[in-house]
């Protein structure tokens, strides 16, 4: 059986890079479901819509389809190019929606399966934004106790992410 989902791609944060331990951890469980996984370079770009740009361009290189994966900024951008690349799914961790004086770039235009990871004492994202944004676009939400970078929740992340891509990857009845 054909597989729904070929890559998950990785889009870091404003402050942390490609390899960080919570993209390492997410990575050993999309290998371990056999699938691709790429994390995109965004280091010393500071515009968001440089990161869209740089994604686009990257990800279009990929087997697809695509599952995009995306951390605070990184959120942002990997919904923003969810619909251009026609991603199969994402899933985002306290994802920069609805911040001050860039509401108006909150992506809006997602109809694919997403699952949203947020803490509750976080405080450069609120959570606020990330149930509104859930409530508006229909997003799965996990709201766990943590702060914004969530280092202290990677294996409950990880653990969100194998079911979430689980349901997307048919299983060959094994």
């Amino acid at each position: 059986m054909s597989q729904t989902v070929n890559t998950v791609v990785f889009s870091h944060g404003k402050e942390s890079g490609p390899w960080g331990s919570k993209i390492l951890g997410m990575a050993a469980v999309v290998r371990d479901l056999n699938l691709g996984v790429e994390s995109v370079d965004y280091r010393g770009m500071d515009d968001p819509r440089l990161r869209v740009e740089k994604l686009l361009k990257s990800a279009r290189e990929l087997p697809g389809p695509l599952v995009l994966v995306g951390s605070s900024m990184g959120g942002h951008v990997a919904a923003s190019a969810a619909a251009p690349l026609g991603a199969r799914a994402l899933f985002l961790l306290a994802p920069a929606f609805y911040m001050p004086g860039f509401e108006q770039y909150t992506p809006q235009d997602v109809r694919v399966p997403t699952a949203i990871v947020h803490g509750w004492r976080d405080d450069i994202v609120p959570v606020e934004n990330s149930i509104r944004w859930s409530r508006e676009h229909g997003a799965a939400l996990h709201v766990l106790d943590s702060d914004h970078r969530l280092e202290d929740q990677i294996g409950n992340i990880c653990a969100l992410l194998r079911d979430f891509l689980a349901a997307l990857v048919p299983t060959s009845g094994v």
